[in-house]
């Protein structure tokens, strides 16, 4: 088991420093104009940055060291094996070594692929996240999972790699599209039941700093999810069938907010939490402005079915992470028939 190290360095600067075990450790630094500091995390071996991003992404870095842009397109339809192999092949292209090192610079979808690409060429180079949007800094950048769609689910396809660093530069996110805030802001609720309280009466960068130090925690603790960690994924197993039943109409954070409520509601039909429970689960993400039902047309089988195939299953039931009179807790079995029930609470 590792730790975890919580500083703060100034009043809108902090510094977590996740100690994975065996002389591994991953730092991740926030605050307002940490991005400028990607050379002095680099791996010191490092000689060119294979930089990872998108068009719309619209900050730049400069590591310092001879680089080149990559870019992956936009959109969860890109976030596939298919870009993977484009990435690897431009590294190889570009004569990258197991010496050099990947930057991503964006926001889930960039880091998820970033870290995949880098975890599997030349079998795992370095790997740095410069994160810029609500959702990486909060959650995809933080912790080492990295992965792709395959049609049949999210993020089925993947590898743990943990990055050198993450730099949370919180000035990005003040420019970030509404849409893209509300997508971090349903993964900012989930941590409401990890321990993080009322998150939103915090300022921006303490706030950030929060919710990655109880991730770091648990990632310190249960890096390779065999326990804790499956934990993260309250909210995500309904969240992940709607993407994939709805085209991705729902921004992540977003359907994760619907797959909250479900989850609470699931967790009351089979008599682990109280209606009072569930209304606070209704609160908090009501509060946020998000979704609280299914979009309509979706069909209540398919969402059965896509939950099925969620990578938290281990029996080939149906596996949920569900509040309780003890906290969240991973719950295998659960009928299917109930499932089907509860969903219509949801919609």
């Amino acid at each position: 088991m590792g730790d975890v190290e919580f500083v703060r360095e100034a009043a809108e600067r902090f510094r977590v420093t996740i100690d994975l075990g065996g002389g591994r450790w991953s730092t991740v630094l926030i605050g307002d104009g940490v991005a400028a500091e990607l050379t002095g995390h680099l791996p010191t071996r490092t000689r060119r940055c294979a930089v990872v991003t998108q068009a719309a992404v619209g900050v730049t870095v400069d590591p310092g060291v001879e680089h080149r842009t990559f870019e992956v397109g936009d959109g969860e339809r890109h976030k596939t094996l298919a870009t993977v192999e484009q990435l690897c092949e431009s590294f190889a292209e570009w004569g990258l070594t197991r010496s050099d090192c990947v930057v991503g610079v964006g926001g889930g979808l960039v880091t998820d692929v970033a870290g995949f690409a880098a975890a599997v060429y030349h079998r795992g180079v370095e790997v740095v996240h410069v994160a810029t949007t609500l959702l990486a800094q909060i959650d995809a950048a933080i912790g080492g999972k990295t992965g792709v769609n395959l049609p049949q689910g999210k993020n089925l396809v993947g590898a743990y790699w943990q990055p050198r660093a993450v730099l949370c530069d919180t000035a990005s996110l003040r420019t970030l599209p509404d849409r893209e805030w509300r997508c971090g802001l349903g993964e900012l609720a989930k941590y409401h039941w990890l321990g993080g309280g009322p998150l939103d009466e915090l300022p921006l960068a303490e706030r950030v700093a929060r919710c990655v130090e109880i991730k770091a925690r648990v990632v310190a603790d249960d890096e390779r999810e065999s326990g804790r960690r499956a934990l993260l994924n309250y909210g995500h197993t309904l969240g992940h069938a709607v993407e994939i039943a709805g085209g991705h109409d729902l921004r992540h954070g977003e359907a994760v907010a619907v797959g909250l409520v479900f989850a609470a509601e699931l967790a009351h039909a089979l008599g682990r939490i109280d209606a009072d429970a569930v209304a606070e689960h209704r609160r908090v993400v009501d509060g946020y402005g998000l979704p609280t039902t299914v979009p309509p047309g979706l069909d209540p089988d398919a969402l059965v079915v896509l939950m099925g195939r969620d990578k938290k299953v281990l029996d080939g039931g149906l596996t949920f992470v569900l509040d309780g009179g003890d906290g969240l807790e991973v719950v295998t079995s659960v009928d299917p028939e109930l499932v089907r029930r509860t969903l219509e609470a949801v919609s």
